[in-house]
């Protein structure tokens, strides 16, 4: 079960906010494994779903007085207690078939992102959001680096500045855009993207290009958060979205 079709299942949508975080968990500790979480997590993975921000400080304090949480393993974690997670099994049994189903639909650019910009971006996206649910990391990787370039050349041409990026009419490789667009301050990134842009490159490189080495899971779901800000600051940048 993906997390789309779980969130209709349990009605995610009409939860408070504490529910919310006990199905969520839960979700993630059945198709994960993920056997505690903190805070920041919780709320990375809803917002990241299109949800608000929850007050995190508030959050803590509910979870630590909340009897349905325990101490997960890690400094600041919480876990659902034995009771609650014997309940939520039986209440939710098809979440435990041993598969590799990937947890989301829209896992790593949510729809609402990038919905009415131009078909071919709709196109790549849900390539990107399809390759990874899907386990195939490697041609996500490659989808992710093209999306890149793809939306950095659209905002020299928006700006009308795409000549700097061409040599004689052909344009210039990624590396070099993405050095001049740094150096140059060419669009208004954030600091997170600015220093994360060339990864996302060499992520996708490293699949295209490196014989020996295979993208994985982790790989990609260690910058997922960061490629999307970077994108969506991409389409802000070129006139996609305002």
């Amino acid at each position: 079960m993906r997390l789309g079709d779980f969130f209709r299942k349990c009605d995610f949508f009409e939860l408070s906010e504490m529910e919310k975080v006990k199905h969520l968990h839960f979700y993630q500790y059945a198709k994960e494994k993920n056997a505690d979480f903190t805070v920041k997590e919780i709320s990375n993975i809803l917002t990241q779903e299109g949800f608000s921000a929850p007050n995190t400080s508030r959050l803590k304090e509910k979870l630590k007085k909340s009897r349905d949480f325990i101490k997960g393993n890690r400094v600041d974690s919480f876990t659902l207690n034995k009771k609650i997670k014997e309940d939520f099994k039986n209440k939710f049994p098809q979440l435990q078939d041993e598969n590799e189903e990937i947890i989301t639909i829209d896992t790593i650019l949510p729809n609402s992102l990038y919905t009415g910009t131009r078909g071919y971006i709709e196109k790549l996206a849900k390539q990107i959001n399809s390759s990874y649910e899907n386990n195939i990391f490697d041609g996500c990787a490659v989808l992710m680096r093209r999306l890149l370039e793809v939306l950095l050349i659209l905002g020299y041409e928006h700006i009308g500045r795409k000549d700097e990026i061409e040599d004689d009419g052909e344009l210039k490789n990624l590396n070099f855009v993405i050095n001049y667009t740094l150096s140059n301050n060419i669009f208004s990134l954030s600091k997170g993207t600015r220093e994360c842009l060339d990864d996302f490159r060499k992520l996708g490189n490293f699949s295209a290009h490196r014989i020996q080495y295979n993208c994985r899971k982790a790989d990609i779901k260690n910058v997922a958060m960061e490629y999307r800000v970077c994108v969506e600051e991409l389409l802000y940048a070129n006139g996609l979205k305002k």
